[in-house]
């Protein structure tokens, strides 16, 4: 029988299906190929490189500058909780007090033979229910009656203050997800920047950071720009035009951290993020700043470009992002992003966003 049986014939349909998938496949691998995904994303020129890498640390600030207001506030929060705390515990020392005193009375009532009002309140599971009746006043004698409005009264107020940090802690949480929030976003950007950056010879990377060293941009050119910078300093008339001397005092500080790194979220002393120099110098000249560029910029009296004078602040970006400190002839003061330290630079590399005079 079996020798009667046709010829099993391939189907045209499963060999165009094999084709059609082979196909896909191909096509999945250079895909992945292109997005990254599943091999090293094609190489990138220095230029290419640059440009995603200033980007990534424009990103990177702008969230900083958000965690920066999100601690300002959660601090804010946290100190405000631990007031409302402390004054709660000292009125409740206070009505520890007004209370003992009325135990005083039922004690002295008991001796005398009678249970007075004092007494119940004294031996009440729940005082607090206990003195909401009304005719407990009207029951108690003058004395007993005026203590027990003042316990009253300081029940009111503890419970009051109860419901204010039982709100504030409410906040704090707010802000601290907020804080975990942006952190996230600040090592993510600043993560993609330095795998970039990895991917260069160190004389590309030298150039599209700026320096001549990796980790930080503290090589020799920056070491030559720090020495000069100092040097200027020492010249008479280096801080000359500052309208104050507190102004000039922020230029002098300024100068004298140049070549500190960039740290993100830092004020000082050793390192700092561009609104945390700001914040710092004058900080030095006794004049405490908000934290942020965005708050930074509203600190003083707006001045336009042409009427810049040194130790006024310079903001960039259209989100304001961030901050340097005018020193004069075009030039500033400020921290870049973390392949370069403090260091000097023309005014005109980023996008003008306005200045303020602080004094």
């Amino acid at each position: 029988m079996a020798a009667h049986r046709k010829p099993r014939q391939r189907s045209s349909g499963g060999h165009k299906a094999r084709t059609a998938f082979t196909l896909a496949l191909a096509g999945a691998a250079t895909a992945t190929a292109f997005d990254g995904t599943g091999q090293a994303e094609p190489n990138l020129t220095p230029a290419q490189v640059k440009a995603k890498v200033d980007r990534l640390y424009r990103e990177a600030e702008e969230a900083t500058e958000k965690y920066n207001g999100a601690h300002e506030k959660a601090t804010a929060a946290e100190q405000r909780l631990k007031s409302l705390r402390d004054e709660a515990a000292r009125k409740e020392e206070r009505l520890n007090s007004a209370r003992e005193k009325l135990g005083s009375m039922a004690a002295a009532q008991y001796r005398d033979g009678g249970l007075g009002p004092a007494v119940q309140l004294a031996l009440s599971d729940d005082p607090d229910s206990y003195l909401d009746g009304a005719a407990f006043a009207e029951r108690a004698g003058d004395r007993q009656s005026a203590a027990v409005s003042r316990v009253r009264r300081q029940l009111r107020e503890i419970e009051q203050l109860r419901d204010s940090a039982r709100l504030e802690l409410t906040t704090l949480r707010t802000r601290q997800a907020e804080l975990k929030k942006h952190k996230t976003t600040i090592t993510g950007k600043l993560d993609a920047a330095r795998t970039l950056l990895s991917r260069l010879t160190e004389a590309d990377r030298a150039r599209v950071t700026g320096s001549t060293a990796t980790g930080g941009g503290t090589g020799t050119r920056a070491s030559r720009a720090t020495t000069g910078a100092r040097d200027t300093l020492r010249t008479p008339g280096s801080t000359a035009g500052a309208p104050t001397a507190r102004a000039a005092a922020a230029v002098s500080y300024a100068y004298s951290k140049l070549g500190s790194p960039y740290v993100w979220g830092a004020t000082g002393p050793n390192a700092f993020d561009c609104s945390g120099l700001a914040l710092a110098a004058y900080r030095s000249a006794g004049i405490s700043l908000p934290r942020t560029t965005y708050a930074q910029i509203d600190a003083g009296r707006r001045v336009s470009r042409s009427e810049l004078l040194p130790g006024d602040l310079v903001f960039f970006y259209s989100g304001i992002t961030h901050v340097g400190i005018y020193i004069g002839d075009g030039r500033m003061i400020h921290a870049p992003n973390p392949s370069a330290p403090v260091r000097v630079a023309p005014i005109s590399e980023m996008p003008f966003a306005g200045a303020t005079r602080i004094v």
